[in-house]
Order: C-alpha cells, then structure tokens, then sequence
C-alpha cells in the first residue's frame, strides 16, 4: 500500500509532506504531529491488535481524548501496563467486547517528568511526552527566579527534548531589557526568544525553533502569559486568560489539565496548568548540561574528595573568592544535589546503604560516637576514683607504720 502523509498549511491548504510504502503502515492524525518518522516508529513497534494510530490529547479522569485520522475518541485507559500521557502515541484497535480502545503505547521518545508533589513520594508525575522543545516561559513582570528557572531547565534538558526559554509580555519595555538579560546570563547554552503576544512579536521566530509536525509543551508559573501566547500562536482564542494579582503577582489556574492545541502548519502546543514547585525526579544528564562547568571546576580541585570548604587547592572557593562562579548559583548547584541524592536513596537499597556508610566515615573522622564517648568518660572517672582510693589507702598504711 502506498500512503500519502498529509498536514494541514498555514491556509488551511492541504499539504503532502512525504509518501510512504508499506503493507502495514498505519493512518494517524496529521495535525497533531502524525509525519513519516512517527509512522515508521509505529512499523518499528507493532503489538497484537493493533489496527490504526492516535494521539493522546488529554488524560482525564476516568477518559483519554485520543485524536485519530479523522475524529478524536474517548476512550477507557489500557487495562494493565503503563498509564498512557498527554503527548503519547498509541495503537488502536479493539477491546474483547469490539469496542474501540487502545492497544498499545509506542517507546517515547522524550520524557518531562517531576517529582509528584507531596515530599514523602519519590514517584515521578509525567508532565507530557514525545515533546521536540520544552518552552520554559518567563514573564517580565514579575521578578526573575533563578533557582525556579534553573531547576526547570535542568528538568527540560533531562527530558529528551531541546529547552527553549520564552519571555512573555516583552511590550513592557521598560523592564524587558534588564530580564532578559539576566536571563541570557543565567541560561547559559539555551537559546532564548523574546515574545509579546499582544503585539505579534516574536511570535514567527519561536515557530521557527519547531521541527515540522514538532511538539513544543510551555512549562511556566500561573499568570506568565502561556494562554495569552497559545491563543496568538493558534490565531484564536482557544484558551480563557486571567488577570494577575497585583499583590504577589500571581496568576489564576486559567489552564486546568495537560492538552494538545495544533497550531497552524502542522505543528502542535502542548499547554500545561501553571507550574509554580518543580521537584525533580531524575536528572542526571540534565544537571551536566546545566552546571557541566562546576563539574568541571570540581574535578580541577587538588583532591579528588575535596569538600569545597576550607580545604587548600579548592578550585570552587577559588572560583568563588574571584568572582568566576557565583555563590548563589553555587549554591543552587549544591542543593539540587542533595535533592537527587536523597531522591536516589529512597528508590535505591545500596544507596541508603551508602549513605549510611559515609555518614559513619564522618562521624569516625572526626571523632568518636556517643555512645564511645560516655564509655570512655565512664572508665576515666573509674580509673580516676581508684586513684584517689589507693591514695586513701597508701596514707592510712602510712599513718599505722609511724604509730608503730
């Protein structure tokens, strides 16, 4: 069979994007990200009953919107296996009763996930999935936080997916300039696109960072403008905005749920509710591409298990005292750690096993436990009266022999 890929244009006009030839090619929806590499990637992951392909819109409830060639489904989740996600690309086909249902989920290639957000779990909560750009949105008027943002990013680059930062609401131009250079400080290897959606600027050149049929997802805290760009992305308005307090500068939940818009041309949105915490799940490869450089100081210190405090040869306090590496960000480096560490030990048998094992080497280092301790101060206060009674003992001798 031989298969003719079509998008919709930027005019509504119909576009064939490739041809492919395959005996089991199956139909998808073109408008919402559906090209020939996602139809070879279901040819490459084909499961038992699986008849046609779709695109997971949004997770509800009880219901997943699963967007198909010609119509959007709701459709029961999968019985068993892994739950499906907003972004996921699945097999359809049908259930023991004929009914239509999915069959299967296809391997993502990219993942945004976050620690759930209770602070006892370690599970991670799947933002979206088979994303090409994480667009973390900053607007300019509110104040920058740096912690907020690098800890996105680094969350962004650990997804699979390219991270773009977007700063929203750049008609305030007197403040626009500062924020976006601290910003352009602070995401150091990230590109970033400054947009205004009430004027229409900017707007092509974030287009411009997608691939064709690409998904870009908007990560950001309520108020910073996501629904207002969506809609001037979009060319209409497909989400409902709100007003931001004039208080704290905090925004209502105008988004409640994980969805994906098509945008004209091909392209998908994946809008997401505000984001105010990001607790990361697993961010290893996020957190070189974001402080790649501090590993890199840390490995230039002269020992290897420098502590980075008061050691000589530290090459971070080096850094530091002149004015190469800021404290803060330092800092900010030094407690994400400690999150992933302690994020680790609780999936991880060896790894609280470890812990415990350094914690002991610490306490042995510099001295001895308490429980040593008071048996040592036990057995001096021992010797210390046996001292004092053989002297008692030795003077009464001495006393009897003169009398003598």
């Amino acid at each position: 069979m031989t298969t003719s890929l079509e998008r919709p244009g930027a005019n509504g006009a119909t576009v064939t994007s490739a041809t492919v030839t395959s005996t089991n090619f199956p139909e998808g929806p073109a408008g919402y990200g559906f090209t020939t590499e996602v139809a070879a990637r279901f040819t490459a992951n084909p499961v038992p009953g699986g008849t046609g392909a779709g695109r997971v819109v949004r997770v509800d409830r009880n219901l997943v919107l699963v967007a198909t060639r010609g119509a959007t489904l709701h459709l029961p989740y999968p019985n068993g296996g892994e739950l499906p996600a907003t972004g996921d690309w699945v097999w359809l086909g049908a259930n023991a009763a004929g009914e239509p249902a999915i069959t299967g989920i296809l391997p993502r290639h990219s993942e945004l996930s976050r620690k759930r957000a209770f602070d006892a779990s370690s599970e991670a909560q799947v933002l979206g999935a088979n994303m090409d750009i994480v667009g973390v949105v900053v607007p300019v008027d509110r104040p920058l936080t740096h912690n907020r943002l690098e800890r996105t990013l680094v969350a962004a680059w650990d997804s699979g997916a390219t991270p773009l930062v977007i700063i929203t609401k750049a008609d305030l131009a007197d403040i626009a300039d500062d924020v976006v250079g601290k910003v352009i400080l602070q995401a150091a290897g990230v590109e970033v696109v400054t947009t205004s959606a009430e004027q229409g600027d900017g707007l092509d050149e974030l287009l411009g960072h997608l691939p064709p049929g690409g998904t870009l997802v908007l990560l950001g805290p309520s108020g910073a403008g996501k629904s207002t760009l969506i809609n001037a992305l979009v060319g209409t308005e497909v989400q409902g905005t709100g007003a931001v307090r004039a208080s704290d500068g905090r925004g209502k939940h105008t988004t409640t749920s994980r969805e994906l818009v098509p945008l004209p041309g091909g392209a998908v949105l994946m809008d997401t509710p505000g984001v105010r915490g990001f607790g990361l799940f697993d961010a290893d490869g996020g957190m070189e591409e974001m402080f790649g450089d501090l590993e890199e100081l840390v490995g230039q210190c002269r020992f290897s298990d420098c502590a980075h405090g008061s050691e000589p040869g530290c090459a971070v306090q080096a850094a530091i005292a002149d004015g190469r590496l800021d404290d803060r960000r330092w800092a900010s480096y030094l407690k994400l750690q400690r999150e992933l560490a302690a994020l680790a030990r609780r999936h991880d048998a060896a790894a609280r096993r470890a812990y415990a094992r350094e914690w002991h080497q610490k306490i042995s280092a510099g001295g001895k436990s308490q429980r040593s301790a008071e048996r040592d101060r036990y057995e001096d206060a021992e010797r210390q009266r046996a001292k004092r009674g053989a002297k008692g003992r030795g003077g009464a001798a001495g006393a009897g022999r003169k009398d003598r």
